[in-house]
């Protein structure tokens, strides 16, 4: 969870899920930036997949989060929104007489149905002075919608890259097995040859 230290929490994969994205790497790297990439096929219509999307506290790992239960998670969809976090008195170690509260990203597009763009350093990363966007992109695929879940981070941290990229990979592409478990997946290469199965897509421009 986002309270234990940083690289080993970020480095739980679900592996007992039982379901894998249809891809999930850490797609580029440089000496101060790293992409992770992910896509996952789920048999729910865009307009579903998007409403389950919006509302993490369904999906998300609470291992991953500051309260340590996704019923506390929100996420506004909206320019300008927030993913945001209510941390309970008692949760979390919360001793005090006061709630506590984090923005896990500020949201920069929501076009319904198609892309969730979202600004943020998820776990330690919050810590780092570094630019991080996570972009959720949707496509109607025959049976129901294709997502690819890609995250771009550049700027001065104290991790290394070759560390910390594949740590958030592994966190990343969690997420994304459970909102697939948790829609359904959808083996988009059932009854066709290997070589045409689907790749991943690059995300539309902003």
């Amino acid at each position: 969870m986002f309270r234990a230290t940083a690289i080993a929490a970020l480095a739980l994969i679900t592996a007992g899920l039982g379901v894998a994205p249809t891809r999930a790497e850490v797609a580029e790297t440089t000496a101060d930036r790293f992409v992770t990439r992910a896509t996952a096929s789920v048999k729910t219509p865009p307009l579903a997949t998007w409403l389950a999307l919006t509302r993490p506290a369904d999906w998300w790992n609470g291992e991953h989060s500051w309260s340590g239960d996704a019923k506390n998670l929100t996420l506004t969809p909206q320019g300008g929104g927030c993913f945001c976090e209510r941390i309970p008195v008692g949760d979390s170690g919360n001793s005090s007489a006061m709630e506590g509260s984090a923005r896990h990203a500020e949201v920069l597009q929501a076009f319904p149905m198609r892309v969730l763009r979202m600004s943020g350093g998820f776990g330690p990363l919050q810590g780092e002075p570094v630019s991080g966007v996570l972009t959720i992109t949707l496509k109607e695929v025959p049976g129901g919608t294709r997502i690819l879940w890609e995250y771009n981070v550049g700027g001065p941290m104290r991790y290394k890259i070759t560390d910390i990229a594949p740590a958030v990979d592994a966190m990343m592409s969690e997420q994304l097995k459970r909102l697939q478990a948790h829609l359904g997946p959808l083996d988009e290469t059932q009854g066709r040859p290997a070589a045409d199965a689907p790749a991943a897509e690059t995300p539309p421009a902003g």
